[in-house]
């Protein structure tokens, strides 16, 4: 383990690099349903190195209850990624957090207690079995209080199969959409490669994260990498935004 980390590589050259930075993943370690340990975490890292990205920023999940996380939770488990990484590693370029719209992100927003991307980017999320209510008034919010609201995988939310205008709407009312690799691989079914294939096609996609949790997924992208067709699809991608954090 680590030898990518000791050889010190300055520059990406993997079939991802073109995408460059990851910016929605759950690589900290022991704080949501992502990695559980900084083995873990550097080992996929590790991964995603090999894979060609340059940079990450950790986005855990912050939900009600169940992932209960604050900045202060995040930041002391980012704080711990690091002291467990190779001396000089400069990869891990920060933290943010992939927040469930439901109606406790309202009082966040009004306490102004979000964890943004560089150039106020905060990444957003639904439930995948029913629409969050008051999404566009709170897309309009994020925007009132200067934050850049990102959509997170769109293409699994299945209310919208079917509706494509849906995914417009999320344009005109000012949110970036951001759709996840592995659906451009048919690993969260066909349904969603399709949307996210058609998303791409209407060059409505600005954002690509690998919403990395586990070996599978890493394993999963590994092979999604040697995917030619895959990587035309990437390639399609005019206004892609990610290299804009590095």
């Amino acid at each position: 383990m680590f030898s990518f980390f000791r050889r010190n590589r300055t520059a990406a050259n993997g079939a991802l690099g073109s995408i460059g930075v990851d910016m929605h993943n759950h690589l900290l370690p022991g704080i949501d349903d992502g990695s559980p340990d900084d083995a873990t975490s550097l080992r996929l890292i590790e991964g995603l190195m090999s894979l060609g990205y340059e940079k990450f920023y950790c986005t855990p999940h912050v939900l009600g209850e169940v992932h209960p996380n604050t900045p202060a939770s995040i930041s002391a488990a980012a704080s711990q990624l690091r002291a467990a990484l190779p001396a000089g590693y400069t990869a891990l370029a920060g933290f943010a957090a992939e927040y469930m719209m439901d109606y406790d992100a309202e009082e966040r927003m009004l306490n102004n207690d979000v964890l943004t991307l560089p150039g106020g980017y905060v990444l957003i999320e639904m439930s995948y079995a029913v629409e969050s209510p008051n999404i566009r008034d709170m897309i309009f919010q994020l925007q009132t209080k200067g934050y850049k609201p990102i959509l997170a995988h769109p293409e699994r939310y299945p209310y919208y199969y079917g509706r494509f205008d849906q995914y417009e709407s999320f344009l005109d009312a000012g949110a970036d959409l951001q759709i996840n690799l592995l659906s451009l691989g048919g690993y969260y079914g066909k349904p969603a490669q399709k949307v996210a294939e058609k998303l791409i096609e209407q060059g409505l996609v600005n954002w690509l994260g690998t919403d990395m949790h586990h070996d599978r997924h890493l394993a999963a992208l590994q092979q999604l990498a040697a995917n030619t067709k895959v990587l035309r699809q990437i390639e399609k991608i005019k206004r892609l935004k990610n290299r804009e954090l590095v």
